[in-house]
Parts: C-alpha cells; structure tokens; sequence
C-alpha cells in the first residue's frame, strides 16, 4: 500500500517485511469478521465492507502485532485486539467524515462513506463498527478472530478500549476539536485535544498488545503505555504538519481542510517549524522508553520513526 510500509532506512532491515505481512493479515481477519451472516441489509454490510477493507496505513493493528511480537506473543493471539481497534478506527473516521462533523469527501483516496452511500447508512456503519469491535473482544473466540485468552485479560482489553474510545479519549477529543472551531488554544490545550482525539487510541493500540503478550503491569507495562501515549501525540501533529505540507494525491485526502474549517492545529497555533520540532522530540522519548524492553524493541523504535517521517 502506497505510504503504509516503514521503509527500512527508518526501521531498520527486516521490518517492512514484518509490517507487509502484518497488513495481510489483519486484512484476512477484517474479512471473517465482517463476514456477517445476518447484517440487517445487505447495503449495510456492503457499507461496512467498504469502509474496512482494502485501505488505511493499519498502524493500530500493526502496532498491537508488534507489540506482542516484542514480548513473545504468538500473532494468533493478537488477531483479535488488533481487528477491534482497527474497527473502532475505521468507526471514528466513518462518523468525523460526516456532513455534522468534518464533512470531508475524500477517505483514504476515495468517496467517503456517506458519499459513498448516504449519509444515513454511515451513521449506521459507525455504529455497527463501534459494536462489533466490543464483541469482537467480548467472544470467546473474538468473533471468529481467536481471542485465545482468559476471561479476565478480554475484561481489561474491553476497558481499556471503551476509555480509549469514550470521553477521556477519542470521542471526547472530537468534541474538544469541534468546539474549538474559530478560537485560539494555547499549545497544551492543543497537545491535550490531540492526546484525546488520535493518541488515546494509538496507546491503546500498544497496551492491547501487551495484554494479549500476558504483560498487564510492571515497567514493561508502563514503558509501552509511555511509548503509546508519545508516538500518538507525534502522529497526531505530523497529520498537521501534512494538512499543511501534504500532497492530496499521496494523502488521498484534502490538504488545508483545518485551515478552511478554522479549526486550530500545532502550526497554527506554534508555527510550522515548531510542530516539526515538536514531533521529533516525541520520536527521540518514545524511543527512549522503550529501554526496559531492550533491543527486542527496535521495531516499535522503527514505528516512532515512521509516524514523523510519514508521507500520508
């Protein structure tokens, strides 16, 4: 997929093989677990398909497979938190598209899905998504992903997931970003909105992993879950930084799409050059907390380099 791999140069030799086949995968469990004998309408699954399928960089998922790669765990394992979070992703970005959001377009290098379809159906889709991502986890066998794990670390991975989600998180970051459409934030009030809207779920990406890999606390713990938190603070103003800088044809998406909404961002609020600063200085910590994990970590530091290298 064009702009998804983390090149080698920025991750080290063996790693873009890893992530490619990482992709594969999760588009294979996506498949199953959007096989859905009994959608309601067959437009709203075909929605739903679209929307999941075939499309997006899979950062979530592939940071839930590295994550567990890096403390042992074995992918069948992981299929299941990565399918879900990838479904709460994809949910997000079906509902910010729309007319009383964002109102965009352009996804991913095609039609929205209330574009796609209607607007109606998308509304839909979002929910839909959002609530096969829980049963997803809540199953025994993850919805036909394989859960393969006990009953109280599915409880964890399900709270972790609805925070991540709720008004601590993503959905309480968009409400922030909406609100603040025409006014003027300081930058940690921008650094808090962007923690909430796009970091929260990539952290949560990360502590998934852990807890599939059987790590639910200890330094290991603390040290994936300051990595989350830094690297989604990161790919959070690089996506500003390319609302500015990016290429629409590489983005597959609309460029100054903030700027026309009047909604505040970090070059808008800081200057260009400092969010650029900024985003690598979350790069150089995120790959600095990994030193409880040692050298098994350097795909994760490959991952903290491509989210400020990205291209899309």
């Amino acid at each position: 997929m064009s702009g998804d791999t983390i090149t080698a140069a920025s991750a080290g030799a063996g790693l873009p093989v890893r992530v490619a086949a990482y992709q594969q995968r999760i588009e294979t469990v996506l498949e199953r677990v959007l096989a859905l004998p009994d959608p309601g309408t067959a437009r709203l699954r075909e929605a739903m398909r679209y929307s999941v399928l075939g499309a997006g960089k899979r950062l979530r998922p592939t940071l839930v497979y590295l994550t567990g790669e890096t403390l042992g765990a074995p992918a069948a394992r992981l299929d299941a938190p990565a399918a879900a979070v990838e479904l709460i992703h994809v949910y997000s970005l079906v509902h910010d598209d729309l007319p009383a959001m964002d109102d965009d377009d352009l996804r991913r290098g095609r039609p929205t899905c209330h574009r796609a379809f209607d607007e109606a159906t998308a509304i839909l889709v979002g929910d839909a998504l959002q609530a096969l991502a829980f049963a997803v986890l809540a199953e025994a066998d993850g919805a036909g992903a394989g859960m393969q794990t006990d009953a109280a670390t599915q409880l964890e991975m399900i709270r972790v997931l609805a925070r991540a989600t709720g008004t601590g998180g993503m959905a309480g970051g968009q409400a922030v970003d909406l609100a603040a459409v025409g006014q003027v934030l300081t930058v940690p009030a921008i650094e808090d909105m962007h923690r909430r809207k796009t970091g929260a779920l990539i952290q949560c990406s990360v502590v998934l992993g852990a807890l599939a890999a059987g790590v639910g606390s200890g330094p290991k713990l603390a040290a994936l879950e300051q990595f989350g938190a830094l690297i989604g603070l990161a790919f959070q103003i690089q996506d500003d930084i390319l609302d500015v800088t990016g290429d629409p044809q590489v983005l597959g998406k609309q460029v100054g799409a903030d700027a026309a909404h009047a909604k505040p961002t970090y070059p808008s609020t800081a200057g260009l050059a400092a969010a650029q600063e900024r985003a690598l200085q979350l790069r150089d910590a995120a790959i600095a907390a990994l030193a409880p994990l040692g050298s098994n970590a350097a795909p994760l530091a490959g991952v903290a380099r491509f989210v400020v290298q990205r291209v899309s």
